[in-house]
C-alpha cells in the first residue's frame, strides 16, 4: 500500500531501521486515510466532516473499523489512496502490532489531525490571512513533524535529549513540505474549489480568487507566487535546522529527512517565477531524485555538505 500510494515517500521510510520503518509506514498509512477523507473529490464536505469524526472515534476504539470501510466501500478502489481508506481495518491491525507507546504517538496526532481536517471542511474553502493558511498547515502536516521528532525520540535516546530543541524546528519541517505542496498543487486545488493562497496575499497585488488563475493576470499572479515561495523559503531553511540537529549517528533517520527537504527545495526552484505553476503542477524529474538520492547517500552525516546541496538546489539566491 505504501509504494502504491507515493513511491517517492516510500524511498524515505523504507531507509529506516526495522521497528521505526514499521512505526512510519503505519503512521503515513493511517495519516493518507484522513487524507483520502478530506480529499476526496466524490465526497460532500459534510460527508466529509462525518466521516473524518467517524476514523477519529475507530481510532478511538469507540467504533468498529469495518463501520468506516463500510461507509468507503462505494469509493474508486482502483485509486491507491482509496484502497489504502477501504483497508484501515488492516492498517490498524499494524498499528495494535507496534509497541505501546509508539501506538499512543501515532494516535493521538492522527486524531489530532483528522479534527484539525474536519474543522477546515467547516471553514470552508478559502484562506483569509497567513495566520488561517498556517492554522491549515498546522492540521495537515505540522503535526506530522511532532509526530516524527516523538517517534524518533522514543526510538533514540540521544535524539530524545534534543527534543526540546527540535520540536519548534519540526514544526516549520512539516509546514515547509506543506507550503511546496500548496505551490505545486495550486491549479489542481482550484479546480477541485479550494485556494489556499491568503485573501490578504492576492488582494495585495490586486487580484481576485478567480483572477489569480487568469493568465491575462500572470504578472500579478507571480507577485503572489513570490510570497508563497518566499514564505516557503523560511520554513525550508528552518527545516533544514531541524536535520543538521538529528545526530550523525542517525544516519538513516537523517535520510529519512533529507530526501523529502531536498527534493521540495529542487520543487520550489523550478516553481519560482513560473507562471506553468498557475496552470499545471510543477514536479522534478525523476533524474533530479535519482542525483539527490544517490549524493545525499554518501554525504548526509556532514551538516556542510547538506547546507551546501540545499543552497546548490535552489540556485544562486541563498533562501534568507
Amino acid at each position: 500500500m505504501l509504494r502504491n500510494v507515493s513511491r517517492t515517500f516510500a524511498l524515505s521510510i523504507e531507509q529506516l531501521p526495522g521497528i521505526l520503518r514499521d512505526i512510519v509506514t503505519t503512521a503515513y498509512l493511517m495519516l493518507r486515510v484522513s487524507d483520502c477523507i478530506e480529499d476526496h473529490a466524490a465526497l460532500q464536505p459534510h460527508e466529509k466532516i462525518d466521516l473524518l469524526m467517524l476514523w477519529v472515534k475507530v481510532l478511538r476504539r469507540e467504533h468498529d473499523p469495518q463501520k468506516l470501510t463500510r461507509a468507503l466501500a462505494g469509493l474508486d478502489s482502483t485509486d491507491p489512496e482509496v484502497y489504502v481508506a477501504q483497508h484501515a481495518d488492516s492498517i490498524l491491525h499494524g498499528l495494535h502490532e507496534l509497541p505501546p507507546e509508539p501506538q499512543q504517538i501515532l494516535t493521538d496526532y492522527v486524531i489530532d489531525s483528522s479534527i484539525g481536517m474536519a474543522k477546515w471542511q467547516e471553514h470552508g474553502p478559502y484562506v483569509a490571512t497567513e495566520e488561517e493558511m498556517d492554522d491549515y498547515m498546522l492540521q495537515v502536516a505540522g503535526r506530522v513533524g511532532y509526530l516524527l521528532t516523538d517517534v524518533f525520540s522514543w526510538f533514540s535516546p540521544a535524539i530524545k535529549m534534543r527534543r526540546d530543541e527540535l520540536m519548534p524546528l519540526a514544526y516549520d519541517f512539516g509546514l515547509a513540505l506543506q507550503t511546496v505542496n500548496i505551490i505545486r498543487g495550486l491549479r489542481r486545488d482550484y479546480e477541485r474549489g479550494w485556494v489556499f493562497v491568503p485573501i490578504t496575499f492576492y488582494e495585495k497585488a490586486g487580484l481576485s480568487r478567480e483572477a489569480l488563475f487568469d493568465l491575462s493576470y500572470s504578472s500579478n499572479a507571480l507577485q503572489v507566487l513570490e510570497m508563497l515561495v518566499q514564505k516557503a523559503e523560511r520554513h525550508l531553511t528552518r527545516g533544514l535546522a531541524y536535520i543538521t540537529r538529528l545526530p550523525r549517528s542517525q544516519r538513516h533517520i537523517r535520510l529519512f529527512c533529507v530526501w523529502p527537504l531536498l527534493f521540495a527545495v529542487k520543487t520550489l526552484a523550478i516553481s519560482r517565477n513560473n507562471a506553468h505553476v498557475l496552470t499545471d503542477e510543477a514536479k522534478i524529474t525523476r533524474n533530479d531524485i535519482k542525483r539527490i538520492i544517490i549524493i545525499s547517500k554518501l554525504f548526509s552525516w556532514s551538516n556542510c555538505f547538506l547546507k551546501k546541496q540545499f543552497f546548490s538546489l535552489y540556485g544562486s539566491r541563498v533562501p534568507g
